[in-house]
């Protein structure tokens, strides 16, 4: 008989303990223990070593963000934060993600009995990415000082321009997403192509991971608005809970931003986005699908590819879940797959290759 997965949910709140011990007694293959503090925790290890953490930010004698550290120094074990949507808790979670968890996920603002109904499959999900995860070495991010140009002020584009040089970049990520993004995002010069991005992460945390990066990247960074226009220099991250498409206007791509159904499971869809790339930019794309569990983004990819689009897959060696990747080569959607160091190169050239065409 298959092992179970072991589950360890260390929060100070009752009812969260016991939301989770709910929703786990809806997959016979997880087993789920509880503690009301890492003091707790850390003993209960010592006799029951879990395969993944479920771990609240603030909480009494030792905060999560300090267990996080102490864990991934003496004995890295794959955690998923658990965390308010406000405050200091959204901008500690992000820390706690540049630390070593893979994933963050939100606590319930609804009712209990909702929030059961509601969340339980993403919740799953989230803890079984989790527990495949491949913990990766930590690259402390990087504070630079921008050299901001004024605005420049486009003209109004003109629908009956036909052709356009203006390159998009499209990129799709999910479990260890975040810590990606920010590595190919930091390798990218300040004029580089206009980028898009979709990284499965609940509501108001994406505005502080857009911020976060902001700061590290010579690319602008930004949660998209509805109507922003994709230039070089600027990447726009879909905000969480809504669909980000893109469209042309004459010789411009914009974005637009919906509030429709699940989409491979997701909102933001990486499905979504790419396949609204390959229909408004066609081969004046380059599509990137990124780590993460599941197969969103893979029947997207395919159609940038059938498009004209250049496609990448980051290699497994170095994904967290090689899960997406995988289905979007499975299915013939990638042209060529690089390690996670090489992907912003691979941007950079394939859009210098565009150029000249």
């Amino acid at each position: 008989m298959k092992p179970r997965l072991q589950l360890l949910v260390v929060d100070d709140s009752a009812v969260m303990r016991q939301a989770m011990i709910a929703i786990c007694r809806r997959d016979p293959g997880i087993e789920v223990s509880v503690a009301a503090d890492p003091l707790i925790a850390r003993n209960k290890m010592r006799s029951n070593r879990p395969d993944v953490i479920l771990l609240d930010i603030e909480m009494p004698r030792m905060d999560g963000l300090t267990f996080l550290r102490q864990l991934m120094a003496t004995d890295p074990i794959p955690v998923v934060i658990c965390s308010a949507l406000a405050g200091r808790g959204t901008q500690t979670a992000l820390k706690a993600l540049e630390e070593g968890a893979v994933e963050i996920v939100a606590k319930p603002r609804v009712a209990l009995h909702d929030f059961l109904n509601e969340s339980t499959e993403m919740l799953i999900e989230t803890i079984r990415a989790a527990a495949h995860a491949r913990l990766l070495p930590r690259r402390p991010p990087m504070i630079i000082e921008k050299r901001h140009s004024p605005d420049v002020i486009l003209p109004a584009a003109r629908p009956s321009l036909a052709r356009t040089t203006r390159k998009v970049v499209a990129l799709g990520a999910s479990t260890g997403g975040t810590e990606a993004l920010r590595e190919i995002l930091e390798s990218m010069p300040g004029d580089a192509p206009g980028m898009v991005i979709v990284q499965h992460m609940p509501e108001v945390f994406t505005a502080a991971f857009a911020q976060r990066l902001n700061q590290t990247c010579r690319m602008e960074v930004k949660e998209a608005a509805d109507g922003d226009r994709i230039v070089d220099g600027r990447a726009l991250i879909a905000p969480g809970n809504r669909h980000m498409l893109v469209h042309r206007d004459g010789a411009e791509y914009c974005v637009e931003l919906n509030d429709g159904p699940l989409v491979s499971r997701h909102k933001p869809s990486v499905d979504v986005l790419f396949r609204s790339v390959a229909q408004s930019a066609g081969s004046n794309a380059i599509g990137v699908i990124l780590t993460g569990m599941g197969n969103d983004g893979s029947t997207g990819l395919l159609e940038m590819h059938t498009s004209g689009a250049v496609t990448f897959a980051q290699d497994e060696a170095s994904c967290v879940v090689f899960g997406m990747p995988r289905e979007a080569i499975a299915c013939g959607a990638v042209q060529s797959v690089h390690s996670l160091g090489a992907i912003g190169g691979a941007i950079l050239s394939a859009n210098e290759r565009m150029r000249g065409r």
